[in-house]
């Protein structure tokens, strides 16, 4: 029999505290703790949506087809139907040559090399027109039988495709067509007839679902089977994947945000597209989607991602809880070493605490009691807490050295509610509320020991938060006074860019990481929230939730992807002295149960 000592080569070590870095497949114990633990890889149990590079046109009642890193997005309305065709190479879209005719409703199959385009409404009536892709150009071939409207199809390539469903010219119609690369053939209709519809799958093997409510059929080949109906039942829906695997996304009117996934047997819910829109296009895979376009009020180009279940995900731990329950606090450090200081109570509070992986102990008091300012740093050593409300818009810094506060020299602009980054050498603060405009736009880079103003937010905004460098920093979320804010931009030391935004607005929020992979988690909009939202330098993408919903928490300001830190905070019914640490490998550690 195999013993762990053979396996791994090592007997099973003490530790006062958990390694820093262990194997997958590791046990040790922990003697603080008093547990036996072991690392273990930790996946996700559902999907979620990211955000992905916007359509060059923003367009409803377009069509798709391929896979989420090779995509076209095909015809579609604005003021009028378009002929416009983009493809997208799982980053960003670029516009190749149109359609032969400019259509809206229309349906289409394939890859991105070899797509058809068939039926919809032309500028001036419905039509039966087929389209072929190469890959550079659209050629007209053979059309429909029936001229169609609001259809639906799925198939693997222009050469083999089916043709489902839709409206002419003002009735629902339950045809069905297929196309084996030169000619459609009438095959058996569906079993309801029904119009802006979705489908997934292959000409031999197709599910149809959406619109009447909820109706789902499955194609094997020669007949329409009823099977189990969607959980929300919608029209104007797009899907995905292989008919034993479909993804269902968006639909309307009102415009939803429903994901749903199929099993063979069932739909199951799944986590919601980041914008709720209706008549939108898509493409790929269960496990690698492609949402984009639609009608969002108005018309939207949002492109969005999605990633299957299975995909590693990270997860928070409760830590240490602080010895005082507090809201509005400033944080820095590490996962292992943070300090907090201050908060938002009233009267303003001077306490620090600081952490060491386990417990938060009391140390020395700020010298200046202030609510609504940040704090940052690289660890429980070497701090800065600056700016707030004493009164008055506040500038006042002060420096931790690793036992006191001593007051250094102030910022330029006195405000409060700004976010920030960096170490006690090296920072960054923007954003904020104070004179002469409420919605401040201003940063100041602090040296460790001077503040200077370099290139503004393109956005003002309060209760914002940053995470990164001086010279690579991002700024996420705030209040626009009114309503929260998704918006991001990214600082390459001299300007802020504009980036993809958060996929939910939120203000009060905290975060943490690097301005190409960080962590924005918490906040309000309005209810506390514990979602938390992963950046890989292009998108953001849903991952685990906090334990503890809450907004007005500060983190370790060091924090990273791979381990993070978030403490105290405001959720109901009050105040908190919650930790928790952030484990974003794919493997995370959990304790035996040895009762």
């Amino acid at each position: 029999m195999a013993t762990y000592l053979g396996t791994h080569g090592s007997r099973i070590q003490n530790y006062t505290t958990d390694p820093d870095n262990p194997n997958t497949g590791e046990v040790w114990y922990n003697d603080t703790s008093n547990a036996l633990k072991f690392r273990y890889p930790n996946v996700t149990t559902a999907g979620s949506w990211r955000t992905g590079g916007s359509l060059n046109t923003a367009r409803e009642q377009l069509s798709g087809a391929g896979i989420q890193t090779g995509a076209l997005a095909i015809g579609g309305q604005t003021s009028t139907e378009v002929a416009n065709t983009e493809a997208y190479n799982g980053t960003s879209w670029t516009e190749v040559n149109d359609l032969t005719t400019a259509r809206r409703t229309l349906a289409s199959a394939g890859t991105n090399t070899s797509a058809l385009a068939y039926g919809g409404n032309s500028t001036t009536a419905i039509v039966a027109v087929t389209e072929k892709w190469n890959g550079t150009n659209w050629t007209e071939v053979n059309d429909l039988n029936t001229a169609r409207k609001g259809l639906s199809g799925a198939g693997t390539d222009n050469e083999a495709v089916i043709a489902i469903g839709g409206e002419n010219p003002s009735v629902d119609v339950a045809n069905t067509e297929t196309w084996n690369g030169t000619n459609w053939t009438e095959v058996n209709d569906l079993n309801s007839a029904r119009k802006f519809f979705a489908a997934a799958g292959t000409e031999t093997n197709a599910l149809a679902f959406g619109a009447p409510p909820g109706a789902t059929e499955l194609w094997n080949g020669t007949n329409w089977t009823e099977v189990n109906n969607l959980n929300t039942g919608r029209g104007g829906l797009a899907g995905a994947g292989p008919y034993t695997a479909a993804l269902a996304f968006g639909g309307g009117p009102p415009a939803k945000n429903e994901t749903e996934l199929w099993n063979g047997t069932n739909w199951t819910e799944q986590n919601n597209l980041g914008t709720a829109r209706f008549y939108l296009g898509g493409a790929g895979t269960s496990t690698s989607g492609l949402a984009f376009g639609g009608e969002a009020s108005p018309y939207t180009a949002a492109t969005e991602e999605w990633t299957g279940a299975g995909a590693p995900v990270g997860a928070w731990a409760t830590g240490g809880d602080l010895n005082t329950a507090r809201s509005g606090q400033y944080g820095a450090g590490t996962y292992t070493s943070g300090l907090m200081f201050g908060s938002d109570q009233t009267p303003t509070d001077t306490l620090t605490e600081s952490y060491n992986g386990t417990n938060w102990t009391e140390v020395n008091d700020l010298n200046t009691g202030l609510i609504k300012g940040t704090g940052f740093g690289a660890t429980n050593s070497a701090a800065i807490r600056t700016t707030g409300d004493g009164g008055g818009y506040s500038a006042v810094t002060e420096l931790w050295g690793g036992t006191n506060w001593t007051t250094v020299n102030s910022t330029n602009q006195a405000r409060e509610q700004v976010a920030s980054a960096g170490t006690s050498t090296a920072g960054i603060i923007f954003g904020g509320q104070g004179p002469p405009s409420a919605m401040q736009t201003v940063t100041e880079t602090w040296n460790g020991t001077n503040w200077t103003e370099t290139g503004d937010l393109n956005t003002g905004r309060y209760l914002l938060a940053g995470s990164g460098s001086t010279t690579a920093a991002l700024a996420f979320g705030g209040n626009l006074d009114p309503g929260n804010s998704a918006l991001a931009e990214s600082f390459n030391g001299t300007n802020w860019t504009e980036v993809s935004d958060l996929n939910t607005s939120r203000s009060n929020l905290t975060g943490f990481g690097t301005s190409t992979a960080s962590l924005a988690t918490g906040g309000s909009n309005p209810n506390v929230s514990a979602l938390t939202e992963e950046w890989n330098g292009s998108s953001w993408a849903e991952t685990s939730d906090l334990n503890t919903a809450r907004n007005h928490l500060s983190r370790a300001n060091a924090g990273t992807t791979t381990n993070g830190l978030v403490f105290a905070g405001s959720a109901p019914p009050g105040t908190q002295t919650a930790t928790e640490s952030w484990s974003g490998s794919s493997i995370v550690t959990k304790s035996v149960d040895t009762d």
